[in-house]
């Protein structure tokens, strides 16, 4: 059973029992989503630190990535060290939702970097497209319900040559529909194109989608 009330200027939510979260949950704030998506190297990370940077002093960082390979873990390296030194980094592959839910204050801001991995890592462990699909929108629920507000960071994979292997494919089709996802709910989003943020979304009233069909 589901029972929702929203007020354009004064948000207040009341929800029982959600499928997503299975407990009650009454705010009279949603969780502010920002959405970063672009291309491989474009500025998005340095962009979403930019961003938290100027909205919070307690940050939280959720870092998706394995250090698979020497590259990975230079990688992750050079992330690190492009954030302050104070904000906390928490390192979750797999289970972003319960993260989220367990974050304690003071916690102003948490940065989820990024969606891509996340996605790839559940694949990779065998998990179906409809499961995954699933637990993008459990983290929706969520992020829109809690105190603190959410930067989430994914790339764009679908404008580039259609890989050549079925696993690929899925990804490439998986992470469309994950975006749409996180665009349709999110107060704002931003495309970064060659280090150049282009706002695609805004909106502060609190009238977010919450259908999260994806086509």
């Amino acid at each position: 059973m589901n029972l929702s009330l929203r007020l354009t200027k004064k948000v207040f939510f009341y929800e029982i029992a959600t499928p997503a979260l299975g407990r009650l949950a009454i705010t009279e704030k949603m969780g502010k989503v920002i959405f970063i998506t672009g291309g491989v190297r474009s500025g998005k990370s340095k962009y979403a630190i930019k961003l938290a940077k100027n909205i919070a002093n307690e940050v939280i960082f959720l870092a998706t990535g394995i250090a698979k390979d020497e590259e990975m873990k230079k990688r992750i390296e050079e992330h690190k060290k492009s954030r302050p030194d104070r904000w906390r980094t928490i390192e979750e592959t797999k289970n972003i939702s319960s993260i989220l839910l367990d974050i304690q204050p003071p916690c102003e801001l948490v940065i989820i970097d990024c969606l891509t991995f996340f996605v790839s890592n559940l694949l990779l462990e065998g998990v179906n497209e409809e499961t995954i699909l699933q637990e993008i929108k459990k983290i929706v629920d969520i992020m829109l319900q809690v105190d603190y507000t959410t930067i989430v960071v994914s790339n764009e994979v679908g404008g580039g040559v259609v890989p050549d292997n079925e696993l690929g494919r899925r990804f490439r089709d998986i992470i469309g529909l994950t975006n749409q996802i996180m665009a349709k709910s999110a107060h704002e989003v931003y495309l970064i194109v060659s280090g150049i943020p282009v706002k695609l979304k805004e909106n502060f009233d609190g009238e977010v989608e919450k259908n999260h069909s994806g086509h």
